[in-house]
């Protein structure tokens, strides 16, 4: 039977309970111990998959094709653990699911109400897997207080009496503001978190305080008495360099062991820390840097691609150099000459996206990486619109686009080689789609397999002719351009099983140019950097020794 550790927060949103819970898992896998990591959010949405990434940041694909919060990808990061569909709930889907059972007839035609039905519902969730593991860490999505979370803060009430006594902790994460104008951290508003956390019946076990400053010894026991837990059960949580420097960081403070403490196990397990500890160093201890320019749709906002700028960080950490990431707004040359925006850079990445806004300035991105030898990486979109590229600039189809495109503007521009996936294959079974279809849930989401061509630069950098990666797409590349397009030189290097759809292209005479249509991204961590990422930067790493 697991034990349950939840993780809610207080004061202001963003404060990294995503980060803190991953560290957590991190920690406790460090001593010897399994974990899963699960995320509750109180949004009405079923799911990610339809918010705007300016609304909600990326969204993180699982292997079994769930849409989810981008924290699942910290907490994969982190601990390694493959996150699955039953890792993350939403209001929406609790609500959903409830709704689905009375339209059946399930309850025996009684009243639906938020109590017994959500919150049964929820426990039911947090429940699933309960013998798998040692510690189930459950984070609560947004604040304390929030109206539309109230049912999941009674769900875990509910939960936490219905299991065996010291079977559940709570860790809130609050915020110490610093007054310069006075030169104090105030403790009140965690104290009047605290007491909106117990005015619902949950008393927190460890107060994980985000601070600039260093908390004061007087600080820390004011916290603990007014807030009802041990002093040495408050900790600290100081701004760090880097994300991947917290495991290291929440150690010093005692986060491990005040949690251990909570569960009273004694004695506690030694934690072996050099995975973090090499990390750290691969952090701080560079040759040189790189410049990389990710050529996006969605740059005003860096957590629309947070996994892929992580694993650039990665790509840099297994090559021992700093990857300087900037982030190029695709629409700025749109209809203006890429080359004064993309001179300079050591490598140049176009990521995924939906929509007509900015691809031209991709395609152009793409060009200008392919005849100035630069390493290009493009992923989903990128990779269809270095296609697009090749077919305009190299097979002499000048009106090449993308169905996507085209279905949008109403009117028939283009020669589509990109077109809307209407069927597929999906472990035994065929998946069909219409263009009409609702939009959630609806693409080629998930883990599939694909075969790589034996000399192709993606079998040299994976060592294997065969992978599995995650997708999350609706549009594809039309195989049957592949015989003209690989005439110029655009090698399909990487086929579904069938052959019938394409996941890899790559130019043959080019030092490093790679479209993937999958997300290679959403696999990589800071101990196992992804192959694809670290070979680009090794690219780029090269390129930059030059100049």
């Amino acid at each position: 039977m697991a034990r349950y550790i939840f993780i809610t927060g207080g004061v202001v949103s963003s404060l990294g309970k995503g980060l803190a819970s991953a560290a957590l898992g991190a920690l406790l896998q460090a001593r010897g111990y399994s974990v899963r990591l699960r995320k509750l959010d109180p949004y009405l949405n079923v799911d990610p998959g339809t918010m705007s990434p300016f609304e909600h940041g990326e969204v993180f694909v699982t292997d079994d094709g769930a849409e989810t919060d981008l924290d699942l990808g910290h907490y994969e990061r982190f601990t390694g653990v493959a996150a699955r569909a039953t890792d993350s709930v939403s209001s929406g889907r609790i609500y959903s699911n409830v709704l689905e059972k009375e339209r059946r007839g399930d309850y025996l035609g009684k009243t639906i109400q938020v109590i017994p039905h959500v919150t049964n519902e929820i426990k039911d969730f947090i429940n699933i897997g309960d013998d798998e593991v040692d510690f189930m860490l459950c984070e609560i999505g947004g604040t304390v207080g929030d109206i539309e979370g109230l049912p999941f803060f009674e769900g875990i009430r509910q939960f936490s009496q219905d299991k065996p006594r010291g079977q559940c902790i709570f860790m809130h994460l609050t915020l110490l503001p610093w007054l310069a104008a006075s030169g104090e951290l105030k403790t009140k508003p965690t104290q009047h978190s605290v007491k909106e956390l117990r005015s619902i019946g949950l008393q927190p076990d460890i107060l994980v305080c985000r601070s600039e400053q260093p908390i004061p010894e007087k600080e820390r026991e004011k916290l603990a008495l007014f807030c009802n837990v041990r002093p040495d059960s408050v900790i600290a949580a100081y701004d760090l360099k880097s994300i991947y420097e917290a495991p290291l960081a929440y150690h010093r403070e005692g986060l491990d062991q005040a949690v251990l403490d909570a569960f009273q196990i004694a004695p506690a397990p030694k934690p072996d820390l050099r995975v973090w500890q090499d990390v750290y160093d691969r952090i701080h201890n560079t040759d040189g840097s790189v410049n990389i320019a990710v050529v996006g749709k969605y740059t005003q906002l860096e957590d629309a691609y947070k996994s892929i700028k992580e694993a650039l960080v990665h790509g840099g950490m297994h090559n021992r150099i700093k990857v300087n990431v900037e982030w190029v707004d695709a629409e700025v040359f749109d209809k203006a000459d890429a080359a004064p925006y993309l001179e300079g850079y050591h490598a140049i990445l176009v990521p995924g996206g939906f929509g007509e806004r900015g691809t031209e300035g991709k395609i152009k991105a793409a060009e200008f990486a392919r005849t100035r030898k630069i390493p290009y990486l493009g992923i989903c979109l990128g990779m269809q619109m270095a296609v697009i590229e090749a077919a305009r600039h190299l097979a002499g189809m000048d009106k090449a686009g993308s169905e996507e495109f085209d279905h949008e503007a109403g009117e028939s521009r283009f020669e589509p080689v990109v077109y809307h996936l209407k069927e597929w294959v999906q472990g035994n079974h065929a998946i069909k789609r219409k263009v009409d279809d609702d939009k959630g849930g609806t693409m080629r989401l998930g883990a599939y397999s694909a075969t790589l061509a034996e000399g192709s630069r993606v079998s040299q950098v994976y060592g294997s002719t065969q992978i599995e990666e995650r997708h999350r797409h609706r549009y594809e590349v039309d195989v049957k351009y592949r015989e003209k397009l690989e005439d110029c030189g655009l090698w399909f290097s990487g086929m579904s099983p069938d052959g019938r759809l394409p996941e890899i292209v790559e130019v043959k005479d080019h030092p490093w140019f790679i479209g993937v249509q999958f997300h290679p991204e959403l696999k990589s961590k800071p101990f196992d950097p992804h192959p694809l990422f670290a070979d680009f930067v090794r690219a780029a790493k090269d390129v930059s020794r030059l100049v």
